[in-house]
């Protein structure tokens, strides 16, 4: 199942989207925006697969806001310009709507993105070099996840420890950034929560004493609740 949100000023093209949406069956359109300011909030703190994209809005053009999204995703654009169609595939969007569209339209966009949703997730299990994708300090990192000492929240950003660099602080919350992360036992890079602050590499785990994860010359606490699945995982 596609994840996907909608993005547009004119609440009646949200509505067709909604409707659309609604008739296909690999996506589901968990909101849609009228604003958005408030769709980038959303982002900030949740992962999505697939967004449906206005260019021409008021206050923040579709084009700018694909340049602040907090990771990289699919994105549709819709308009009623067709002179912003080059530019829209310029960012290697999946498809570009003109409206008023289709069905039949539309569905040709949606399985356009589904293919390219499962050429990635296809390229990722092939064992490719994996990364984090983390906006920050007005840039898109590319972190190896290889290079993940630990990540450290902190209430509503997170600061990712690395191995050669100094730390990233960005944006996110523990919930959005673990959807990021591999945390099966098959992945060579395993990642686990281990307390409500911190977030660990399985591989990277030096020793364990008490309830202390001794790591890179680091001491992480393990919380309580998280206690019984690190556990089971460290003993796997």
């Amino acid at each position: 199942m596609i994840r996907a949100i909608a993005v547009d000023d004119e609440p009646p093209a949200l509505r067709i989207l909604s409707n659309f949406c609604g008739r296909v069956d690999f996506i589901e359109l968990q909101k849609t925006f009228f604003r958005a300011n408030e769709a980038l909030d959303f982002l900030a703190t949740n992962a999505v697969d697939l967004i449906f994209l206005d260019i021409n809005m008021p206050a923040l053009s579709g084009l700018d806001f694909h340049k602040l999204l907090p990771q990289p995703t699919l994105v549709i654009f819709t308009t009623a310009y067709s002179e912003y169609a080059v530019e829209g595939f310029t960012l290697n969007a999946a498809d570009y709507l003109l409206k008023p569209f289709t069905f039949d339209r539309f569905e040709q966009a949606v399985n356009k993105a589904r293919d390219a949703y499962q050429f990635r997730q296809q390229q990722t299990e092939r064992g490719k070099p994996a990364y984090l994708y983390v906006r920050a300090d007005y840039r898109l990192y590319q972190i190896p996840l290889s290079d993940i000492l630990f990540i450290e929240g902190l209430d509503d950003y997170l600061k990712i420890h690395r191995q050669q660099e100094k730390p990233v602080v960005c944006r996110m919350t523990m919930k959005a950034i673990l959807q990021q992360l591999p945390e099966t036992a098959a992945s060579p890079e395993r990642f686990s929560r281990v307390h409500r602050s911190f977030i660990v590499p399985m591989n990277r785990i030096e020793a364990v004493r008490n309830k202390t994860i001794l790591l890179a010359g680091h001491e992480i606490p393990i919380g309580a609740s998280y206690e019984a699945d690190f556990f089971r995982q460290f003993g796997t």
